[in-house]
């Protein structure tokens, strides 16, 4: 829980400089106005991540795991989300609200803790059981929705290089895109603020994606905009809509900026999925990361990188690469794998493997007679 010590560290060495030049002041009262002003500015931020779909899209992968807990070279994915997301605001992250379904069960709910306390956060787990749209299922989680916080769907990834503006009310995190019709984009105007959002757009307004991550300088603001749709029964096609909401705050004067992502990546079906584990691997391969475990047993096989293979894993008469994602205790035997994610303790042997995903304890014999097969399932 690094950040919140530190937080309490600043606090304390506050505390101590004031003390001491309280001595010099008349009026203590001074010294106590001081603090307040000091703590009043000390505000760190939260998270708030809705994750309650079924992800049936990336059946049968999320029969037994929600889609943001499938690992992307080697992190679940809303572990790298909220990292990355932390990276761009620099700052301490107080707390991270997960918005989950309750039939998730509490493994994840466990799981999703040790996350944000590997990120030295307070996780904080709420339910949204009915899908009653995005501003339902943010206002789940309210009573953490105070302070500055961002809002981030839990099936995008990105790479950026932008400082987050937090003079701004809030930040709309955007993405340039070769054909806006397939997205809600933002339009700007010569301030560099954003003056409407369009939703697919049939004729060109904006090239700027919305990747569905959203800061807000007032967690409290942005709860009374959301709160009002549901006390009002504002809806479209059944459901409340956060862009509703920040069409009411647009209204109301409030400011709007771009934070330009440089990369987007979707992890919505198997294809992307893997095209994204791709991605990530090349990324994190260019910046040097070592994403081989020392604890892998290779023989007789090459790894031909960008890899992650992880712990404990065995490689016999095997080739495996480029961008492919091994988890921990996997087997590989006599294969050729490339361009594949493999979850955990999975055997595979006599396989030739591409754009394949294979989640964990299976098994897998490219030479099969007799196979047992899941819902959902697809072999290619």
């Amino acid at each position: 829980m690094l950040g919140f010590f530190q937080f309490k560290k600043r606090i304390c060495l506050e505390i101590l400089k004031l003390i001491t030049h309280s001595k010099q002041i008349k009026n203590f009262t001074h010294f106590l106005k001081n603090f307040a002003n000091f703590a009043a500015n000390s505000k760190h931020m939260k998270i708030i991540v809705p994750m309650a779909g079924r992800g049936s899209r990336l059946r049968p992968h999320t029969l037994t795991v929600p889609k943001p807990l499938i690992p992307i070279a080697g992190k679940p994915i809303v572990h790298r989300l909220v990292e990355d997301i932390a990276g761009v605001i620099n700052q301490d992250i107080e707390e991270i609200a997960f918005i989950i379904h309750k039939d998730f069960g509490t493994t994840v709910e466990k799981d999703l803790i040790a996350i944000a306390e590997k990120l030295g956060s307070k996780g904080t787990i709420y339910y949204q059981n009915e899908a009653l749209g995005t501003a339902h299922a943010i206002m789940c989680a309210k009573e953490s929705m105070t302070g500055p916080i961002v809002v981030a769907y839990a099936d995008t990834l990105f790479r950026a290089d932008f400082t987050l503006d937090t003079s701004a009310d809030s930040v709309i995190w955007v993405k340039q895109v070769e054909d806006p019709s397939a997205f809600g984009v933002v339009q700007l105007n010569d301030n560099n603020q954003i003056v409407d959002f369009v939703e697919k757009p049939k004729e060109f307004v904006s090239d700027l994606a919305i990747i569905g991550i959203y800061y807000f300088k007032s967690g409290e603001t942005l709860r009374a905009e959301l709160q009002y749709l549901l006390d009002n029964n504002v809806v479209k096609g059944g459901e409340y809509q956060l862009t509703d909401g920040l069409e009411n705050m647009k209204v109301k004067g409030l400011k709007f900026v771009p934070g330009k992502v440089d990369e987007w990546m979707d992890c919505g079906n198997k294809n992307v999925t893997v095209e994204t584990n791709s991605r990530m691997l090349d990324f994190l391969h260019q910046d040097g990361e070592n994403l081989v475990h020392p604890s892998v047993v290779i023989e007789h096989s090459t790894i031909i990188p960008p890899c992650f293979i992880g712990e404990d894993v065995i490689l016999i008469n095997a080739t495996v690469g480029p961008n492919v994602s091994l988890g921990k205790g996997c087997h590989v035997r006599d294969t050729e794998i490339k361009n594949s994610l493999v979850q955990n303790h999975s055997h595979i042997k006599n396989a030739k493997l591409d754009n394949a995903m294979i989640g964990s304890h299976a098994s897998f014999d490219g030479n099969f007679t007799s196979i047992s097969i899941g819902d959902y399932s697809v072999l290619e």
